[in-house]
């Protein structure tokens, strides 16, 4: 498996990132092991879902962000679970976690949302975690698309746990909108679900036209990142993607 290009600043401005998306399961597992394959992949931005969201759950994000060499950036409890976590390396503009319409007997769901820089790249960012109910699914997918288009940056992403494999309606959905890196730029491996028996993939990272994706997939094989910690961090295998974002005009 060839290396995803590291991080860089290119002398346009432009700006080579890499962006983990992953489901961390209330850190209820291994956390040595989860911030372990974190480290490895030596991302720029990490994307979670279902981050601790009860009791001293700030301190719990924050103690794996350390361990994994970055900060908390946003999300947590004040999103429903998912959270964003960057490196030293990006410039925050501004953040804003947003609450979901509750449906009765569902859980809450909810975005965590940045704006950052990178050099001169400018890029909205969305760490999401969709319903497991089908019709509910799909409408918080339309609220995505929205919720992206008001953070009013010309390049975008989009992350996280889909609970829908890419035939699904609001899996094409988000398709049909914006680059499914996984597809564009086919890396590593394909399926997210399960550690133990990868079979599905549920998990994606989304980004708008103009972004270049420059590979995009589970991290099997990448350098540091073993199986033993992959079983043992989560229920969900990450995804790890590679982006050049143009500078902004």
């Amino acid at each position: 498996m060839a290396p995803l290009p590291n991080s860089r600043t290119e002398p346009d401005g432009s700006a080579v990132i890499r962006v983990l998306s992953y489901n961390i399961r209330s850190m209820r597992d291994d956390t040595a092991a989860l911030a372990r394959v974190i480290t490895a992949c030596h991302p720029d931005l990490v994307l979670l879902q279902e981050a601790p969201r009860f009791f001293r759950w700030r301190k719990k994000l924050s103690r794996l962000a350390r361990a994994s060499n970055l900060v908390t950036l946003t999300g947590g409890a004040t999103a429903a679970g998912p959270a964003i976590l960057c490196n030293l390396r990006a410039t925050v503009e501004r953040t804003e976690d947003v609450l979901l319409p509750l449906t009765p007997g569902l859980h809450r769901r909810g975005f965590a949302t940045a704006v950052v820089r990178f050099g001169g790249a400018r890029l909205g960012v969305l760490s999401c975690h969709l319903s497991l109910q089908r019709d509910e699914r799909h409408d918080q997918g339309g609220m995505l698309l929205d919720r992206l288009a008001a953070l009013g940056v010309e390049h975008a992403i989009a992350g996280g746990d889909l609970n829908e494999r890419p035939g699904g309606r609001t899996f094409v959905r988000l398709a049909e909108n914006f680059q499914d890196c996984w597809a564009t730029a086919p890396w590593g491996s394909e399926y997210t679900s399960t550690p133990a028996d990868p079979h599905q993939r549920i998990d994606a990272i989304f980004a708008t036209k103009g972004v270049e994706v420059l590979g995009c997939g589970v991290p099997l094989g990448h350098p540091g990142v073993t199986e033993t910690d992959l079983r043992a961090a989560t229920d969900h295998l990450p995804v790890l993607a590679a982006l050049r974002v143009p500078a902004t005009a």
